[in-house]
């Protein structure tokens, strides 16, 4: 049929007043397997037992294909199984409402209607149930009917991996995988009388990245997300009282847009130092970090009030005698999380005798994973990766830098981290001047929300950004979904791509 004969094409549910024209269409697919149609009862079992899953396509009011489906608990299947197995002998006894996959029993394009991509429109339709119904994914066992061809001189696997090269041209094979299906596995004896693959199989799957699992406690892990990111003016306080009510302001400001996460920069709290000027900079940091106990309990009764997740940038605490570079994530919910510097600049070192972190996280909030790296950590790639290894989708970055080039390396190494982790990444940092605390004359900074570089996110990679050097807050909305997508859709595909069989990246000691 021509594109110009068509004056109708519908994608509807299967009947079982449409069996005589299936069973006329399956004889027509299937050519070389005589016999090969779905009788009349088993095709009312499908229909009585999930509908949904039954869809056909009509040109001109005339079937032109259909594909099936039942869900199944495919933690039975999933390691091995026939075709016999997985439709229970052919009963369908195997569907379950209560499975987790949804499994292609069969789909097929009458010959005559075939290069339409009529057969997208059926596995299309497939996704989008399955997304629907929130199971984990699709999966059916894909036939090799070229096989039969090479079966004397090479394995299924070698002639797999040879239609992937493109140096054997397998229809049904080809057409799975450029519809976003992978190859999981052989499946040997599949399909009983399939002459053509040598009744081998390919188990193919497609991942749902919308999936859910079901919470053992109530609760939903919010899928847009607003970032309120604070550019914090240093300025003298007379205490640390007048400090925390500045605090407070901003964290009213961003809670009053109903952000989800506030980001404070790194040392928010130097011009404490200034009552002690007096003192060494060593000593000066550390009668600093006298007060950090202090403001980390009110920023935690800040953040239930307000109800706010509050990413505290950091602050200086002294353990066992050694100071460090710390931040704490203060839940809306009560609860806290301490993350470190691991990589101290040579003027922390020199000037204050700043000792490395040892610890690396991701750490879990009612928004989804994040990652928190203090200023100079963003410059490390791998810290990074390793943190969306684990399930990393935003990625927080409190910074001080006093000159325009000490915040470009800040400012680009962060949006890198963007496009390599398929995250996130969101910068806050001080602007100003503290002209009575040694060390910490001068601030520069341009406080910025960074995504991907694809199609669904903004073309500069830049989602938002502040004025440069001003006192001031900045509020982005970011659609988590969109990174799921990008994962599996994207122009390119950071995550996936990376050459795991030439390199890898692992964590020595987490906890040093």
């Amino acid at each position: 049929m021509e594109m110009k004969d068509i004056e109708n094409i519908e994608l509807t549910y299967l009947s079982l007043d449409d069996y005589e024209e299936l069973k006329e269409a399956m004889i027509a697919a299937y050519k070389t397997m005589p016999d090969a149609y779905w009788r009349e009862k088993q095709i009312k079992t499908l229909i009585n037992k999930f509908p949904e899953g039954q869809a056909v396509i009509k040109i001109n009011n005339e079937l032109a294909g259909c594909a099936l489906s039942i869900i199944v608990d495919y933690k039975k299947f999933e390691n091995k199984h026939t075709y016999k197995q997985i439709t229970g002998n052919h009963t369908f006894n195997t569907h379950t409402a209560d499975g987790d996959m949804l499994y292609g029993i069969d789909v097929f394009i009458k010959p005559e209607f075939r290069g339409l991509r009529l057969g997208r429109r059926l596995y299309d339709y497939r996704k989008e149930l399955c997304e629907r119904l929130n199971l984990k994914g699709i999966a059916f066992g894909g036939r090799i009917p070229n096989y039969h061809k090479y079966s004397d001189s090479m394995t299924p696997k070698q002639y797999i991996e040879k239609v992937r090269k493109k140096e054997i041209h397998d229809p049904v094979l080809n057409f799975q995988v450029s519809n976003d299906f992978h190859p999981s596995k052989i499946l040997k004896n599949y399909l009983e009388g399939d002459e053509a693959s040598n009744e081998y199989a390919v188990l193919l799957e497609w991942d749902n990245i919308y999936y859910e699992k079901e919470q053992a406690t109530p609760g939903v892990v919010k899928k847009m997300v607003r970032l309120g990111l604070i550019q914090w003016q240093m300025r003298p306080y007379k205490n640390m009282e007048e400090l925390l009510q500045q605090a407070e302001f901003f964290v009213d400001a961003v809670s009053g847009y109903r952000s989800d996460f506030a980001l404070f920069p790194e040392f928010f709290d130097a011009p404490l130092m200034a009552e002690d000027n007096h003192l060494s900079e060593p000593e000066a940091i550390r009668k600093l970090a006298v007060h950090t106990p202090t403001i980390v309990q009110r920023l935690s009764e800040l953040a239930i009030s307000y109800n706010i997740n509050i990413i505290t940038g950091s602050l200086p605490e002294v353990v066992d005698n050694n100071l460090y570079n710390v931040g704490y994530l203060c839940r809306r919910d009560g609860t806290m999380d301490r993350y470190v510097k691991l990589h101290v600049t040579p003027d922390e070192v020199k000037v204050w005798g700043m000792e490395k972190g040892n610890e690396l996280k991701v750490l879990d909030t009612d928004c989804g994973k994040i990652g928190v790296l203090i200023c100079y950590d963003v410059e490390f790639p791998e810290l990074s990766r390793l943190l969306a290894d684990e399930g990393m989708d935003i990625l927080f970055v409190p910074f001080l830098t006093d000159t325009q080039n000490g915040y470009s390396r800040v400012r680009n190494c962060a949006q890198a981290r963007a496009i390599e982790n398929e995250c996130y990444v969101a910068i806050a940092g001080s602007v100003g001047n503290l002209p009575k605390v040694h060390n910490m004359d001068i601030q520069y900074a341009q406080s910025m929300v960074f995504t991907p570089c694809d199609f669904a996110f903004p073309a500069n990679g830049i989602k938002a950004e502040a004025t440069p050097n001003t006192e001031m807050i900045v509020i982005a909305d970011l659609d988590i979904d969109l990174l799921r997508e990008l994962n599996q859709f994207g122009s390119v595909r950071n995550l996936k791509d990376r050459r795991k069989d030439i390199y890898q990246l692992k964590m020595v000691n987490r906890n040093g």
